[in-house]
């Protein structure tokens, strides 16, 4: 189960506190089990400050607290510190990786149900879509939404989702793809020939909407399956 401290201090030295975690970071290389770890400052007192750090689980968190390093840094946090700092340890009930969320979305609603327009929902009025494969590698929601509903139709694709990762705002997705080949593409009538291959899409989201999108599929590898370059 996932573990998650958290760590809230006051202090008047704010800048050599960040500095220390920075320290920590470089003094643990290839050592630490900490996953994740944010640090911020209370906007309405700059003197408080937290840091939130994850874990795999509980046990890998005191496997992290047992390091010579970590011991040292923390006693020199604690001189940075107004007063000792306090902990809170968390088991992790939920997480809910909301950007990861609407990316799931978009090739359940869109891709494999075949509905191009369910993208007005989910992605932003200034969406910008790129893909080496399409007219321009940058265009508008409507123009992106009108090449690939005729990719869609000669096709028929299934995406399946191979992997994922969220940092920020971005979300990097690995994907596989099978189909066939049931209506014209790129001035080749249909041929019946089942399809598939690989691909990757990188998605940009705002507000908890798809605002920018980057795709690269094997365009070549599809291209020879549907004979259309010798291989």
């Amino acid at each position: 189960m996932t573990f998650v401290q958290v760590i809230d201090c006051k202090t008047s030295r704010a800048d050599e506190l960040n500095g220390l975690m920075d320290a920590w970071i470089e003094a643990t290389q290839g050592k630490r089990t900490a996953t994740h770890s944010i640090v911020g400052r209370d906007r309405a007192d700059s003197t408080h400050v937290m840091e939130i750090v994850e874990f795999p689980s509980y046990e890998e968190a005191m496997k992290n607290s047992n390091l010579p390093e970590t011991d040292r840094i923390f006693r020199e946090m604690v001189a940075l510190c107004d007063g000792e700092p306090s902990f809170t340890d968390l088991d992790v009930m939920r997480d809910e990786q909301l950007n990861k969320a609407v990316v799931r979305s978009f090739f359940e609603d869109v891709v494999n149900a075949g509905n191009v327009d369910a993208a007005d929902a989910l992605c932003t009025s200034d969406y910008r879509e790129h893909d080496p494969s399409l007219s321009s590698y940058d265009m508008g929601l409507e123009q992106a939404k009108a090449e690939n509903r005729v990719i869609m139709e000669a096709f028929e694709p299934r995406v399946t989702i191979e992997g994922m990762v969220a940092e920020g705002d971005t979300v990097c997705a690995r994907l596989s793809f099978k189909g066939r080949h049931v209506a014209a593409y790129q001035g080749m009538e249909a041929t019946g020939r089942e399809v598939s291959g690989t691909g990757h899409a990188t998605f940009r989201c705002e507000g908890g909407k798809i605002a920018e999108t980057w795709w690269n599929f094997d365009d070549l590898g599809l291209l020879q399956q549907l004979g259309m370059l010798e291989t």
